[in-house]
């Protein structure tokens, strides 16, 4: 499985937010958790329904996200 079919975007799964496949964990959750200082190990630990590929899956995920082209009107 590669890390970019570990990201769903579904209506019906939190709003349509991107999350972890099978999971309800939000992309923006394991982002929240890197952020606050948790490793990846911890992070598996505390949700054992996660991989750590789901966790590098989120961050790929919003590392794409960031790298668009901006356009800008004259």
């Amino acid at each position: 499985m590669s890390l970019n079919d570990r990201i769903v975007v579904r209506p019906d799964v939190v709003h349509g937010r991107p999350a972890i496949r099978g999971t309800r964990m939000r992309v923006s959750d394991v982002l929240s958790l890197l952020a606050a200082g948790a490793t990846v190990s911890e992070i598996v630990e505390d949700y054992p329904y996660l991989e750590a590929d789901d966790v590098k899956a989120a961050l790929q995920y919003a590392a794409a996200q960031t790298d668009h082209v901006i356009l800008t009107a004259s």
